[in-house]
């Protein structure tokens, strides 16, 4: 079986996902949430020791049991409801938002049992599921008739859910991310059904799978919906956008369009069009959560603002309203400049927390702006028509931002006593004290951001992957051609089969985005990362620089900018070193197996013909010589005075076996050689060259055996217990002197101490 096959057995089958039962799952983990969790608890104090073996892991085991795909969605279904109920009951936010991380922290944990399985993780995250999946008819009726489901629900996935509902530390975990890795890269590839997309196109939906570049068609207009490239052609169609818009303002016509500000308008619909699908796809919520959809919606605001001037003062000839109009246009520039340069630095931790600080500061200034109003109001009343309503404003907003001058130089112009009091007061509380607290609010929520700087980008990043695997026909349509789909697709997608209306919607991809498809299939065929024909371009030019950095060091000019020592570390690696002389360095040594052996005086007490005299009288004297010598030289022949032979070679050489014992004479089974670590563990260095018959050998090993016996007898046993005797002795003495200094303070009378000293 190969692996396509294998992929293919492990991958879920739509028809798998289809009977997965999903309702059973919410009620009850928000049963057990809910029994386990009664008080606020922090992240901190929830991903505890204690916590997770007594509530987390219990929990995760339970749920893992089924073996449930569904379970990491429904732990969001739970968690968005805790977050909504915390929204609602202010009393209890804090055991709300407890439970609402907890679901989190169980669906981090139930996704790792998924983990084993690439093709099943990935199902567990993007399959869709829909929470009525497995209800009784009777539920799901009365759900519907509670929220009005008209049968238009589209299914969401565990990524959006958590999105939705915020996870950013799920999001932000290793096992969510190389998911989120291989769907921006096109890694991995599946399509999703929405029954609200602008132009639905589900004819042939694709199940997970692994995308294979060899297997794949060379045009495939799949690729264009992969993330990667996805973000590619956003910023090429953004800065044509950019450019349109350039020459619109710098070439307008109050009387009439001329073609550029035609081409910008084609543009800015098709971007506008774009946008549109994309919050209709994911829906608004998953929409404004990227940061930069913020941008795009303010540009396409300001764009319906020309556009409807624009048209008024061409209709009506009013050249006023087509002069504001182009100068409404204008402002778009403090957006598309930014948009375009924040695509080369979207990982700052200063963009990241921009969108958070804008927040913060819009909502400070509007509570700023309510509380302010009456004096707004007490002013104007006091002016007596001296002052307009939009004249005092424009002065609060002055001193609001720190002219504190006008405050005291109008006071009198409002009235002779209350208004030096009221500006004055108004000043000291807007440019003192709010402004202090704005300042403070915002570098908090810098500070939090820049905490979690890592985590905050991770969340962006799922956002933006998830949001560029979209269904919608139109995405496969680079502006401004994606209107020409709508156009012509959109009044055929109503008469059309589904079958005639994929492949002319195929066609239409293939005709208008024909060069970027080749771009694509060249790209992912030879010079993405894996590719035989990129690795060898790229030793290729490693080699190059080598040589050329090599001869450049011999340029006297250049010596006086130094060298690198790191250079000579990265040639080490360069070089293959074969593996022979790695094993060589670590290769055991034959002759310093038998080395432990030798501090027992067992060579002695063998009787073998032609060896030296019984050691009853040099036993001790040769024990401690052996033990004394280096192991080198006692097993390398050194002398038995100690003196090491002067042929000794620093290198190990194998010794050369006798003749006799390398063949077997008696038709056995020879089991050891003369050199082998079991006639070593008998026989001795010298022993092993003079024995010449298996008898021999056999008597040999029996008085090795019963040598041994006889050094175990005289092992230090009973030093030891008289060392272990010495120290309870000391023992005792050092409480006895414990009682004697300590007898004064518990009133004693040093009786105690009199007993043990006679007893010692």
């Amino acid at each position: 079986m190969d692996e396509e096959q294998t992929r293919q057995l492990l991958s879920p089958t739509p028809e798998h996902l289809a009977s997965v039962r999903v309702f059973p799952l919410i009620p009850g983990i928000k049963k057990d949430v809910v029994k386990n969790i009664d008080t606020a608890l922090s992240w901190d104090q929830l991903t505890a020791s204690d916590i997770n073996f007594a509530i987390v892991r219990p929990l995760v085991f339970k749920y893992a049991k089924p073996d449930n795909m569904a379970v990491v969605y429904a732990c969001f279904v739970v968690r968005s409801h805790f977050l909504s109920e915390a929204a609602e009951n202010i009393a209890y936010s804090g055991v709300m938002h407890s439970r609402a991380s907890l679901c989190e922290i169980l669906a981090m944990k139930l996704l790792g049992t998924f983990a084993s399985n690439r093709l099943r993780l990935v199902a567990v995250l993007t399959a869709g599921w829909s929470p009525l999946a497995g209800a009784p008819p009777d539920i799901i009726n009365e759900v519907r008739e509670i929220v009005g489901d008209d049968e238009t629900f589209d299914p969401q996935c565990a990524l959006e859910m958590a999105i939705a509902t915020g996870a950013k530390a799920f999001l932000s975990s290793p096992v969510v991310q190389t998911v989120v890795n291989d769907l921006y890269a096109g890694r991995v590839v599946f399509s999703m059904r929405s029954s609200h997309s602008v132009l639905a196109d589900n004819y042939k939906p694709r199940a997970i799978e692994v995308y294979d570049c060899r297997k794949a068609p060379f045009l495939d207009h799949y690729r264009l919906r992969v993330p990667k490239y996805g973000a590619i052609l956003d910023f090429i169609n953004f800065a044509l956008l950019l450019t349109s818009f350039l020459l619109c303002l710098s070439s307008r016509n109050l009387n009439k369009m001329n073609p550029f500000e035609i081409i910008f308008v084609i543009f800015a619909t098709a971007f506008t069009l774009a946008e549109y699908t994309s919050s209709k796809e994911h829906g608004w919520g998953i929409y404004i959560a990227n940061m930069w959809n913020v941008f795009d919606t303010s540009f396409i605001i300001i764009f319906f603002t020309y556009l409807a001037l624009r048209i008024k003062g061409l209709i009506c000839h009013d050249l006023n309203s087509s002069d504001l109009a182009f100068d409404i246009l204008a402002c778009g520039a403090c957006i598309l400049f930014p948009r375009l340069a924040f695509f080369a630095v979207s990982n700052n931790v200063v963009v990241l927390a921009l969108r958070a600080m804008i927040a913060d500061f819009v909502f400070f200034i509007g509570i700023a702006a309510i509380c302010f109003s009456g004096l707004l109001f007490t002013l104007h009343s006091l002016a007596s028509g001296t002052w307009t309503v939009k004249k005092i404003a424009w002065l609060m907003v002055q001193i609001w931002f720190g002219n504190t001058y006008l405050s005291f130089a109008q006071a009198e112009s409002f009235h002779p006593f209350f208004g030096p009091i009221l500006m004055t007061g108004f000043a000291a509380l807007s440019n003192t004290l709010l402004l202090t607290i704005l300042i403070s609010i915002l570098s908090n929520t810098f500070a939090r951001i820049d905490t979690n700087a890592k985590q905050e980008y991770l969340f962006q990043y799922a956002l933006s992957t998830i949001e560029g695997v979209k269904s919608d026909a139109l995405f496969s349509y680079q502006p401004p051609f994606n209107l020409l789909a709508f156009i012509i697709l959109r009044p055929l997608s109503f008469v059309l089969s589904p079958r005639a209306l994929h492949s002319a919607n195929v066609f239409l991809i293939k005709l208008t985005s024909f060069p970027t498809l080749i771009v694509i299939g060249v790209y992912e065929r030879f010079l993405a990362e894996g590719q035989k024909w990129r690795e060898s371009r790229t030793d290729a030019v490693h080699n190059l620089y080598a040589n050329l950095t090599r001869r450049m060091k011999n340029i006297p000019l250049l010596d006086l900018l130094g060298s690198s020592s790191t250079e000579i570390y990265d040639a080490i690696f360069d070089v293959d070193l074969p593996q022979d002389d790695v094993d060589d360095l670590f290769e055991e040594r034959d002759d310093d197996v038998a080395t432990p052996l030798l501090s027992f005086p067992s060579r002695e007490s063998l009787h073998v013909p032609n060896s030296s005299p019984p050691p009853s009288s040099r036993q001790e004297p040769l024990r401690r010589r052996h033990a004394s010598l280096p192991h080198e030289q006692i097993n390398r022949g050194g002398s038995r005075h100690g003196a090491p032979s002067p042929s000794l070679s620093p290198r190990p050489r194998k010794a050369t076996l006798p003749g006799p014992l390398l063949t077997s004479t008696s038709g056995e089974i020879q089991t050891g050689g003369p050199r082998s670590p079991l006639s070593r563990l008998y026989l001795g260095a010298r022993d092993t060259e003079r024995v010449t018959s298996p008898s021999s050998v056999a008597e040999a090993s029996i008085k090795k055996v019963e040598a041994l016996l006889d050094d175990v007898r005289h092992l230090p046993v009973n030093r030891l217990k008289d060392e272990m005797k010495e120290l309870q002795d000391r023992q005792a003495r050092i409480e006895n002197l414990l009682l004697m200094l300590t007898r004064g303070m518990r009133n004693d009378t040093g009786q105690h101490s009199t007993i043990r000293q006679e007893t010692m």
